[in-house]
């Protein structure tokens, strides 16, 4: 069966596999979130352990041209340290939830990163010079005896080894009493958003020490809370624009120019339960993990447990497109919640043109829709399929009965082996794929 992603048929194909192999995996090492860059040369990946690592496309090659340039480390830097809260006796984790790209003003380039708590923007930047010829100081750095100077230098810049820097350029702390789970840069590129369980805060990127609460929805009696907020993101065009989710399955669409403390939404989406589907699950199940606009702006995207769904902005009461992701585990629910894994967040992308969207799920899938002839496709993330080109073979479930060939069980899926984490690059057929402590990048392999 051809590929998923808009335009010809391809397949897709196994490009490169980034972590070690073991079987022990440490726990620091899992990544928590994968992010490409606006012109896709770079590819952020977050982990738990606090750690940011950027991958760096490299230029093709006049020896191979057909070969795309592959991804290798660019910079790696520790961007969060575990902290401990006195007031509250509470760690807070280093692990990072999320990463969002600035544009590029300059010839560096610009990233926010967010654990629990603390929100950061680094500047990432190259340097190949280096100042020679100091008047004060010897070659090795040493402060010369004023007494000894008898003529004075120029300082001249030479050549050196490339070397990649990462530094601190804002700390936004202090403002989220819960956990931060999203952080979304603004059309405008000089506001972002945050969010945690139950406030929204909108930021200047040149102001660190205050933040406008924008959407607060604590209620005055802790006791009286039925909802949490799951994700937000602001509109790709519209800065005054900005949507957030919830635990109960519903979509907030916001507009700064209403009102200073966005409270009251100007569109609500929702779709109306299907009773005679109601279960005991039915809340956890319809709890949104993830919430994307479309590039053009037009759509939205959202994912639940089961489920993704896109909803055009200009009708609320019910999405345009609903695709089933792993449908086959709704009677796993039981043993599901038992596990935990019914609280899985996981995440949903789309392709650059819209047409495609993709999510993952247990075992190591992960699916693929495309828009517009409604087909679909599981793959998997896997090191047994992992010599260059190798073409990935499409992944089924069997739900019960005779199980063909190459299907796989619905009782044999691996609830530990999840893709939470995906990426899709902003203008080509190239896709980034966390699995635990792996980074999988696949590119299309045109018939």
């Amino acid at each position: 069966m051809a590929g998923v992603g808009g335009g010809n048929d391809f397949q897709w194909c196994f490009s490169q596999v980034k972590g070690a192999i073991d079987e022990d995996v440490a726990e620091a090492d899992i990544i928590s979130t994968v992010e490409f860059n606006y012109s896709g040369e770079l590819l952020a990946t977050g982990d738990k352990g606090g750690r940011v690592v950027i991958f760096q496309r490299e230029q093709e090659s006049k020896n191979r041209p057909h070969s795309r340039g592959e991804y290798n480390v660019y910079s790696t830097f520790q961007s969060h340290e575990p902290e401990f809260d006195y007031l509250k006796s509470l760690e807070i984790e280093e692990k990072i939830n999320k990463i969002r790209w600035l544009p590029q003003q300059n010839a560096a380039h610009s990233l926010l990163s967010t654990n629990d708590k603390t929100i950061k923007l680094w500047k990432i930047s190259e340097r190949d010079k280096r100042a020679e010829g100091y008047n004060l100081k010897d070659e090795d750095g040493r402060l010369r005896d004023p007494f000894r100077i008898t003529s004075l230098r120029v300082p001249v810049l030479m050549p050196m080894d490339l070397m990649v820097e990462a530094s601190p350029r804002r700390i936004f702390a202090n403002a989220h009493t819960y956990h931060i789970n999203s952080i979304s840069v603004n059309s405008d590129h000089e506001t972002y958003l945050s969010a945690d369980d139950l406030r929204i805060n909108l930021w200047h990127l040149e102001i660190t020490d205050r933040s406008f609460n924008i959407v607060d929805i604590k209620p005055a009696n802790m006791e009286e809370l039925t909802e949490v907020i799951t994700a937000a993101e602001c509109h790709p065009h519209q800065c005054n624009v900005f949507v957030y989710s919830s635990s109960k399955g519903t979509i907030r669409l916001c507009d700064m120019r209403a009102a200073a403390l966005c409270d009251r939404q100007s569109k609500f989406f929702e779709e109306p339960e299907d009773p005679s589907s109601r279960s005991f699950f039915s809340e956890i199940i319809s709890s949104i993990s993830d919430v994307k606009f479309s590039h053009s702006g037009r759509y939205m995207m959202t994912r639940d447990y089961l489920s993704v769904k896109v909803w055009d902005l200009n009708m609320e009461n019910r999405p345009v497109e609903t695709y089933q992701v792993h449908e086959y585990l709704r009677s796993k629910l039981c043993s599901l919640y038992e596990n935990d894994c019914i609280f899985d967040k996981f995440e949903c992308c789309w392709n650059g043109s819209d047409s495609a969207i993709m999510t993952g799920s247990y075992n190591n899938f992960f699916r693929m829709f495309d828009r517009n002839t409604r087909r679909d496709i599981t793959l998997e993330a896997s090191r047994e399929n992992s010599k260059p080109r190798a073409v990935l073979k499409p992944r089924k479930v069997s739900t019960g009965g005779k199980r063909k060939k190459d299907e796989i069980s619905v009782d044999s899926l691996d609830f530990n082996k999840k893709i939470l984490h995906t990426a899709w690059h902003p203008k080509e057929n190239v896709i980034a794929v966390a699995a635990t402590n792996n980074l999988y990048i696949f590119q299309d392999k045109i018939n």
